[in-house]
């Protein structure tokens, strides 16, 4: 498994490790690992090798950037996976990589279509690229692999690197009051709840005979940025001021509408989403309090 520690990462680590009889190894840059190694620099012989000596049956790659220079993403993003599709096709070409794509590699939709996986892609900025360069080479790999390409991904743990972390964070410094401002909200977006993600990603690691390519992993509904934020204030009890400032993120900026067709997740993996936005929504909430104020020495 590697990227477990980041919100997806984390979600699926658990879910792997609720399997009976599932030996979870952990990989990534932190000292203490099963497999210490940064996808972003590991020659691919060192890395074969380590793969070789854990003999594992499958691997979970979380692992990536949201944010940073444009090295840096293409690093995590784009030359990670294809290191890693190069060390297992040396060390253990027979083990199933799930690799975790996104939809920032569909770019914006065309509104009221929903996106299947043979839709063009279009990224528009350097994030989506990257992801996107990631994703065409596990598709092409020699191997017995699967992405899952994730929309957006919310509830508990949310990063601050996304809205809904950022403002759950920014609700709580504020109180129930005051003002809270905001970037532009009129953006559609397909928002999951991450334990659907990590339950999509369990599937694929146990699903038997061959998967498809590429999967979407969503909940197949549009739903206004500002709805989400409205529901996030509500859970927060806030009653002070939402100021829009019109600003547009770099990393979803001209992506007015995504949705997504998910019918091949229901066939080829038997998934579907469980966990309305609401409860999502909730329980980021509630996740997001200061571990003393629940309770936590």
């Amino acid at each position: 498994m590697l990227g477990a520690r980041g919100f997806v990462g984390g979600h699926t680590v658990a879910c792997l490790r609720a399997l009976p009889g599932v030996r979870v190894l952990v990989g990534g840059r932190a000292a203490g690992n099963d497999l210490c190694a940064d996808l972003g620099s590991v020659p691919v012989p060192v890395l074969a090798s380590a793969v070789r000596e854990l003999a594992v049956d499958a691997v979970v790659n979380c692992a990536g950037a949201v944010g940073g220079d444009p090295t840096a993403l293409a690093e995590a993003n784009a030359r990670g996976p294809a290191v890693l599709c190069a060390a297992l096709a040396l060390a253990a070409p027979g083990v199933r990589l799930v690799h975790l794509g996104s939809a920032a590699e569909y770019g914006a939709g065309p509104e009221g279509v929903a996106l299947s996986e043979s839709a063009p892609v279009c990224p528009v900025g350097v994030y989506g690229a990257t992801k996107l360069a990631g994703t065409l080479t596990v598709v092409a790999a020699p191997l017995d692999a699967v992405v899952l390409r994730v929309f957006n991904p919310v509830g508990p743990g949310a990063p601050a690197a996304g809205l809904p972390g950022r403002l759950a964070a920014e609700l709580r410094r504020q109180g129930r009051d005051g003002t809270v401002r905001v970037g532009d909200l009129s953006a559609y977006r397909d928002f999951v709840d991450v334990r659907d993600v990590a339950r999509a990603a369990v599937l694929a690691v146990t699903a038997p005979g061959t998967l498809p390519r590429l999967v979407n992993v969503a909940a197949g509904r549009a739903v206004p940025v500002r709805e989400l934020v409205r529901q996030l204030a509500s859970a927060a009890g806030f009653r002070g001021a939402l100021e829009e400032s019109g600003a547009v993120s770099a990393r979803s900026g001209g992506v007015g509408w995504q949705r997504a067709d998910i019918t091949l997740a229901a066939r080829a993996l038997g998934w579907r989403p469980r966990i309305p936005l609401t409860e999502s929504v909730r329980d980021l909430w509630c996740a997001s309090a200061p571990r003393v104020a629940r309770g936590v020495s």
